[in-house]
């Protein structure tokens, strides 16, 4: 009986990157504002009235301009994929228009070109944490049934646009994530603290249902194409063996298998009509959103950047600092420099229990390091950045994904996060850098944004030539 050795022949290696945190631009050929644009503190930060001069995301690191000399290197490394975002509002600025802009369907069609001149596949996340911020103001975001037919009519536009070019979509972006940052993920304008279960859930509806919709329009227009979800994974580890905190982990997990379950399996769990019995939340659910949730997915993707711990014990609860959907802080890992715990083996347990629950093909689309680089020269002096921690985490990571694949794990690909710098999604940070390429840019905005190679592109380089062989 034959096993699997290492990764595929086939196996995409690539990049990652979301529009909102690198293209800039944010008021170009006719784009409209995102959540993004009145967030300057990231997306668990407060809310301003408009786009301030302090927001880095405005700017980014003018990929828009930019991008023919970055796929270059995305090339050089020899990136067979790259996953980036369509932003909702290029295409149709206030996001309920019936006609879209021109300008920014031309944009994404020249990217894509690009791309593709260079044998790299586009990976278009459709929604990555920017609506357009009229529909987060006028319609509470995801609370209002109307998004879907928005959502509909913006994908529909770019599937047909971009049928011919690309064949990898995502609907959503770490979709569960709308739990904790409903105004980042959801474009829910209501507050947290007033913001009730009912509602939050509803949107949660809203938008599982637009998700099936769009992977039934993408399957009718583009037969070949290959659509799949895209959750937040975050295992969870008892914090002892008394059967309490056994319990505790598993209500906490299926907080986020609620989601790729429905996604993959069509239908609302048990456990969660139980939530909602239990909490009295009566959703408004129609006998045509239960149809429509019947188109799965082909895939499931998915961040990985952490595991935590749970305890039903109140008494003995020490919150990670960074862990981004909470959880208790894990005593025998090590953490980075923004509180986020390590832990390779982490992967490996969330690449079998995705598989042996749903036996669908995978895809890390994100998992990084996101750390302070300092810019140095090399030997030659050059400029350059020593990242060898980051070079170390993407090591163990990957070692742990080839354990995953001998497994019996089916894996389509592995997209690293941020593989060129850009703005952090959580702080909205230049320092917080995840990139094999370093961008000249700070967090006071200042910088020529001139771009560096460092030390874990030719790393990364070698690993894609000789197919994870040598890690």
């Amino acid at each position: 009986m034959k096993t699997n050795t290492g990764f595929p022949a086939d196996f995409l290696w690539g990049g990652a990157a979301a529009a909102n945190q690198f293209e800039g631009a944010y008021n170009v050929d006719g784009k409209g504002l995102t959540v993004q644009d009145v967030t300057p503190k990231g997306g668990f930060g407060a809310i301003t009235d408009g786009p301030t001069p302090d927001n880095l995301k405005l700017e980014g690191i003018d990929f828009y301009h930019r991008y023919k000399d970055d796929v270059k290197l995305f090339a050089e490394m020899g990136f067979k994929v790259f996953r980036t975002s369509i932003a909702w509002s290029r295409i149709f600025p206030n996001g309920d228009e019936t006609e879209p802009n021109e300008a920014g369907l031309q944009f994404y069609d020249d990217l894509f070109d690009e791309l593709l001149a260079h044998n790299i596949e586009p990976l278009i996340t459709l929604s990555h944490y920017e609506t357009p911020l009229h529909l987060s103001k006028t319609y509470d975001g995801w609370v209002n049934r109307k998004m879907i037919n928005f959502y509909e009519n913006y994908v529909r536009t770019v599937f047909n646009r971009y049928k011919g070019k690309v064949k990898y979509w995502l609907t959503f972006n770490e979709i569960n994530s709308i739990l904790h940052a409903p105004f980042m993920s959801g474009g829910i304008s209501t507050s947290p603290d007033k913001l009730s279960q009912k509602d939050l859930y509803q949107a949660v509806h809203h938008e599982l249902v637009a998700s099936a919709l769009a992977t039934k329009i993408g399957h009718e227009i583009m037969p070949e194409a290959k659509i799949g979800c895209m959750v937040l994974a975050m295992p969870t580890y008892p914090l002892t063996s008394n059967p309490d905190d056994i319990i505790a982990v598993m209500e906490a997990e299926r907080k986020n298998y609620f989601f790729s379950d429905v996604h993959v399996r069509g239908t609302y769990p048990g456990y969660m009509k139980r939530y909602f019995a239990e909490n009295n939340i009566e959703l408004d659910v129609t006998a045509e959103d239960l149809e429509i949730l019947k188109n799965t997915v082909d895939f499931i993707s998915f961040s990985y950047y952490m595991s935590t711990t749970e305890t039903a014990d109140e008494s003995k609860r020490k919150e990670g600092a960074g862990n981004i959907l909470g959880g208790v802080q894990n005593p025998y890992l090590e953490a980075s420099e923004w509180g986020w715990q390590i832990d390779p083996k982490g992967l490996r347990v969330v690449l079998n229990d995705f598989w042996d629950r749903y036996q669908k093909p995978l895809f890390i689309v994100e998992n990084g390091l996101g750390a302070i680089d300092k810019l140095e020269e090399d030997a030659d002096g050059n400029p350059t950045v020593n990242d060898d921690y980051r070079i170390d985490y993407l090591s163990s990571h990957l070692s742990q994904v080839k354990e995953a694949i001998k497994d019996g794990v089916e894996l389509m690909g592995y997209t690293s996060w941020g593989c060129i710098d850009l703005v952090s999604a959580s702080t909205a940070e230049m320092k917080k850098r995840y990139g094999f390429i370093y961008v000249d840019r700070n967090n006071d905005g200042s910088g020529s944004l001139n771009r560096y190679k460092k030390k874990s592109f030719d790393w990364y380089k070698n690993v894609i030539a000789n197919n994870g062989e040598d890690l």
